[in-house]
Order: C-alpha cells, then sequence, then structure tokens
C-alpha cells in the first residue's frame, strides 16, 4: 500500500468517526440533478452594477438593481475612511479600478489596533464621537468623511463592504456602551445610509468571542438597529480565523443575506461546507491569506498561495472574494509605492477569466463525474478535515506536521465546475498532473485551452475542437509563464476564447 492509499484511508476512517457527531461534515452528493430546475441566467450586458446588491433568485450569487450576477472582486483597505484623505482615496480607488476591483472593505471606525490614531480620530484629527468612547455622540464632521468616501467608491462603480464597529478593536466599546445603545447606534447608522446605493453591510471581523452571547447579542444589536431603519441592503459577518462561515452561528441566519467564508486552510473546503449547508446563501470568501503577509500560524500570501485561494474559491460555489496586501490593508506611510503588486496584477488575470462567462452557472463537481481522475483524492479528504477541525490548533498543528496536504502551499486538489447546461468545464490544477475529463458531460463541439493564471493568455489543445463523448486526458503545456506548475483548464461548448 502506497503512502498516498495509507493517508487516504485514515482520513477516510477520521471523517467516519467525526460523522457521529452533531457537528458533521457535509454529505457529497451529485449537486448536478439538484440544481438541474434552476431557471437559466443572463449574461451580463453592462460592466457597471447598478447598486444596490440583491441575492439571486436561487440564492447562490449576488446580482444588481437588473439581476445582473455580481462577480466580487474586492480589496481590503480596512483603514481608508481614518487614514486617508478623500484626494488620496480617489488615487487608491482609481488604481484598484484598473484591475477590476469592484469591491472595498472599509472599517468605519478605526483605532491603533487598525493601524490608526489611538483616540480613533482620522489623520487630521477629527474623531468619530463627540464624547470619546460613547456610541449616543456620533461627530457629524467624522460621518461627513465617511460619507464622501463611499461617494469616491461609488463615482467608480464599487460596493463597499462597510463594517460599522468591527469586533477586533471595538467590542470593548460595545461593552461599555451596552446593547440598548448598540441598537441605538445601529439605527442612526441604517437612517444615515439607507439612500447610499453602493453598500453591503458587515459585521464582526475576528470576532473569535462570538460564542460568548453576551458579546453576540451587542453586535448583533448593531445589526438589527441598522435593519430597523435601513431596508435597503443585505448584510454580513465575519466570524473567527483559523476557518469559519457566518452560519457556524445559527442565530446570524435571520440578519445576514450573505455568507462569509473566512479561512487559512485551503479555500475550497471552507468555501464548500458553506456551498454545501442545507440552509445555504451565497457565499464569498472574506478573508484568507494577504499577499505580503505571514501571520502565525498560516502560510502565508505568496504569489502562488494566492492563486490557490482565488481559483479554489471561484470552483467551489462562491460569488466572489476580497483580495488583501499587509501593505494596503493599514495603508501606512508609503502605501502609495506598493500598488502595483503581483498579487493584485494576477486577481486581475482570475477576473478577466470568469467574468465573461456563465460564473455564475458553474456548480462544483463534488463528487467527480466531470473530472473522474487526476484531482487528487487524498489532497481533498485533508483539505477538507483541515476546514472541520480547522480552529482546534494542537490538532490542526499536527496534521500540518503529517502532511502538507493541510496547507495552501502543500496542498494539490485540482477544482472542477460545470455549468448546468453543459456549456463550461473549468479545471484549476495547482501543480502539473494528468487530468481524466468526461467528454459527454459538455453539450456538444468543446474547444479546449490552457489558461495560463500568471500571465492571463491562453495556449490551444491540441486538436481542440473536441466532440462531447468519452474520456479525454489532458496534459498542462510544462511551466506556466512564472515557472510554476498551475494551469487552468478551459472547455468551452459554446465558443472560442
Amino acid at each position: 500500500m502506497s503512502i498516498v492509499q495509507a493517508l487516504v484511508g485514515f482520513v477516510s476512517c477520521v471523517l467516519a468517526v467525526a460523522s457521529s457527531y452533531t457537528l458533521t461534515m457535509p454529505h457529497v452528493a451529485n449537486i448536478f440533478s439538484v440544481v438541474a430546475e434552476n431557471v437559466p441566467s443572463t449574461a451580463p450586458s453592462s460592466p457597471r452594477p447598478r447598486y444596490p446588491l440583491m441575492v439571486s433568485y436561487n440564492r447562490r450569487y449576488l446580482v444588481d438593481q437588473d439581476r445582473i450576477p455580481f462577480l466580487m472582486v474586492g480589496d481590503a483597505p480596512q483603514t481608508l475612511i481614518a487614514n486617508l484623505s478623500v484626494a488620496e482615496a480617489e488615487r487608491y480607488v482609481t488604481n484598484r479600478q484598473q484591475y477590476g476591483i469592484n469591491t472595498l472593505w472599509v472599517n468605519l471606525l478605526c483605532n491603533y489596533s487598525d493601524g490608526c490614531n489611538k483616540d480613533a480620530s482620522t489623520f487630521d484629527g477629527i474623531a468619530p464621537f463627540i464624547i470619546s468612547g460613547d456610541l449616543s455622540t456620533p461627530n457629524p464632521a467624522y460621518f461627513r468623511r465617511a460619507d464622501e468616501m463611499l461617494k469616491v467608491a461609488a463615482a467608480h462603480d464599487m460596493v463597499v463592504l462597510l463594517d460599522p464597529i468591527e469586533t477586533s478593536s471595538w467590542l470593548g466599546m460595545l461593552r461599555a456602551n451596552g446593547t440598548d445603545a448598540a441598537f441605538t447606534y445601529g439605527r442612526w447608522l441604517g437612517n444615515r445610509y439607507k439612500d447610499f446605493p453602493n453598500i453591503v453591510w458587515m459585521h464582526g471581523n475576528d470576532f473569535q468571542s462570538w460564542r460568548d452571547t453576551a458579546d453576540d447579542a451587542l453586535v448583533q444589536a448593531v445589526a438589527r438597529g441598522i435593519r430597523t431603519t435601513d431596508k435597503n441592503h443585505i448584510h454580513t459577518v465575519e466570524l473567527n480565523y483559523l476557518t469559519s462561515g457566518s452560519l457556524d452561528d445559527p442565530s446570524w441566519a435571520p440578519l445576514i443575506d450573505l455568507n462569509a467564508a473566512y479561512t487559512y486552510f485551503p479555500t475550497f473546503a471552507q468555501v464548500l461546507t458553506e456551498y454545501d449547508r442545507p440552509d445555504f446563501k451565497p457565499v464569498f470568501m472574506v478573508e484568507s491569506n494577504y499577499e505580503f503577509e505571514h501571520i502565525p500560524n498560516t502560510d502565508g500570501g505568496s504569489p502562488q498561495n494566492l492563486r490557490r485561494q482565488e481559483y479554489w474559491t471561484m470552483l467551489s460555489g462562491a460569488t466572489g472574494q476580497v483580495y488583501g496586501s499587509a501593505h494596503t490593508w493599514r495603508l501606512e506611510k508609503g502605501w502609495e509605492t506598493k500598488l502595483d503588486t503581483l498579487g493584485v496584477m494576477e486577481l486581475s488575470y482570475m477576473k478577466n477569466l470568469f467574468a465573461p462567462r456563465k460564473w455564475y452557472d458553474l456548480i462544483p463537481d463534488q463528487s467527480h463525474t466531470v473530472m473522474t481522475a487526476g484531482y487528487d483524492r487524498a489532497a481533498e479528504y485533508v483539505g477538507r478535515l483541515s476546514a472541520y477541525i480547522g480552529n482546534r490548533r494542537k490538532i490542526t498543528a499536527l496534521l500540518k506536521k503529517t502532511t502538507d496536504l493541510a496547507s495552501v502551499s502543500g496542498n494539490t486538489y485540482a477544482t472542477a465546475a460545470r455549468t448546468s447546461d453543459g456549456s463550461l468545464v473549468v479545471v484549476y490544477m495547482p501543480s502539473t498532473r494528468t487530468v481524466t475529463m468526461d467528454m459527454s458531460k459538455l453539450s456538444g463541439l468543446t474547444w479546449a485551452h490552457w489558461y495560463d493564471p500568471t500571465s492571463g493568455t491562453y495556449t490551444d489543445v491540441s486538436g481542440s475542437p473536441f466532440v462531447n463523448a468519452n474520456m479525454k486526458q489532458f496534459i498542462p503545456p510544462g511551466k506556466n509563464q512564472a515557472a510554476d506548475g498551475d494551469w487552468v483548464l478551459v472547455l468551452d461548448a459554446s465558443r472560442h476564447p
């Protein structure tokens, strides 16, 4: 028996034992048959979304007011309001727009632990509250500054994931003010921002104590307050690292419309966990490894890790994701010289691949009916196991010591997804291997191309187009432009790129 076979057997046993407990792994079913009854989607006709965003008819993705699917391609300048002038924000947003970014994660309040002033004031001394620490005394000048930032984003067709009082730094203030004041603050925010079209309310942020009912009630009070006066915007919540989804806390389900996956493990595992929930909502990857950052107990944001995170996410049923950079989430001195990085360029290549296609119709090939061989079963099992036990840190540390498959950089699972009409199949391979595809799952004559995620270029597969019959093996054309082994296989029965 090979080492890989032994590992597969071991993980299978672990998962079988785990299934006897309350927190079970989602049962893998043939998703294709489940979604076949859905009404076909309409391809985007305009690059300019009309906000506010809504949830699609099948609860799998976001749409704008014209019901056009919205592929979230985000960045995380969390300190934008406090650390930049309006002119600087304009410069930042203009730069991000050229890379196809359409979403910004911004914290409405920011203090020293986030890289802002200790008293939570803006760079030019405007405090968020007239009485420090008192939620009932919002400073009009501060919130006018916030208004201007939202308008800058809107002028560039960007939606803002706006965190009203993020929990990595502001839980102490919420505790000091209490639930009634938190609700009143939320109601005030809802009334102020209900007519700003480009907002998605995002609560939490490294919300490690959500299992504490008192803390959870405080954050939910803000959300409830917003919802009493703002009926126009959807909500989400980021819970805890090392891995989580918004619906881990079922009490948030009535308050949110969008499920935020958060993980430092192979992203396909947490996204598929959220996708497979019986009470599913559209899911996006709110946070994973940031470029130029390598925090403890994570694998770091190397270019290759970022690509893996991005393509795994998109082929696991997500409506999009948020990229981040260690240089720009805090927007510290010198940020202007650290915008045009390899990570954000390769993020734009990802968008260029998916945006023109029916990404919103892609269904994860969890039962391996399309890619029948080459996906790497051991990597799949270990990745799913890492999401299942992810916050049991001693166990995950042991798992990572046992196998590289528990890490982003070491996991080699190839994700595949197919549209319900069989017109498109997309496969991401983190490393070079031969894959076997069941061509009968395509709807007709199929053009095959290799897409290089490091250059955004296509290479025709020799012999293409292929008939939609029988099994066919595909082998990537060597190293990609970055001299790495990851490639995307595109099987398109509707058109030639």
